[in-house]
């Protein structure tokens, strides 16, 4: 995870949040590309598994990105003079990476209609450069604008951001989110994160919510996970 920002996030605890956030398709978009890569031939019921982890991935990034390009960007833009070539950098990025996952998307369809390995080998490499791509923009994005984000950006609209997220995310979803969420923050990051959730959401969390998560990501990766 990218630190960079730290002596920002220890007064603006939200940028932290986002590298959290950011942690969640990093690895999602890595693990998508190996997993497709193991699928044999005509397991048909494995690719259909994977074919809707990707698609709900798909969702949560292009979500992600437009809140960003929606309520982030036009309230920090004000602020800035020369450093609005960062801000608008992110935007064209956003649309870059957009096109790319139409096209992977393209591949997706085609190899879960069939399950021939050629298809999955071109669907295979196709997420992994959607993965390198992802991950030059995140990198570039946690280095040059989060600062400026916790420099500009007030707590209330910050929480607007926030709250556009919650929304977009169905409320069957909201423990598995949370959960991909913690799976790579560190014990210090967890307790902060969880700290700020409402009491019932830090109880169903761990009531129900970690066990849901288990189960879902033993199911798409095949593996037991700890969350």
């Amino acid at each position: 995870m990218t630190t960079s920002n730290a002596s920002d996030s220890a007064v603006h605890p939200y940028t932290r949040e986002m590298a959290m956030i950011h942690q969640v398709f990093r690895r999602e978009s890595r693990l998508l590309a190996d997993l497709v890569q193991d699928v044999r031939p005509a397991d048909t019921a494995r690719a259909r598994i994977l074919a809707e982890h990707w698609r709900l991935y798909s969702i949560g990034l292009h979500a992600h990105h437009t809140g960003e390009d929606e309520m982030l960007w036009p309230v920090l833009l004000p602020h800035l003079d020369l450093d609005a070539e960062q801000v608008l950098a992110m935007e064209a990025q956003h649309r870059e990476l957009s096109e790319g996952i139409s096209e992977a998307q393209v591949l997706m369809d085609r190899w879960q209609a069939k399950v021939l390995s050629e298809d999955r080998d071109e669907l295979a490499e196709a997420l992994r450069r959607h993965h390198r791509q992802l991950c030059a923009h995140l990198d570039e994005e946690e280095r040059q604008v989060m600062p400026l984000v916790a420099r500009h950006v007030n707590e209330k609209d910050w929480h607007a951001v926030g709250e556009r997220g919650l929304a977009e995310t169905p409320r069957n979803r909201l423990m598995i989110a949370l959960g991909a969420i913690l799976e790579d923050a560190s014990p210090e990051e967890r307790r902060e994160f969880l700290a700020r959730l409402p009491v019932p959401a830090r109880v169903l969390w761990k009531l129900l919510g970690q066990r849901r998560y288990r189960r879902e990501t033993d199911r798409i990766r095949g593996r037991r996970t700890t969350a």
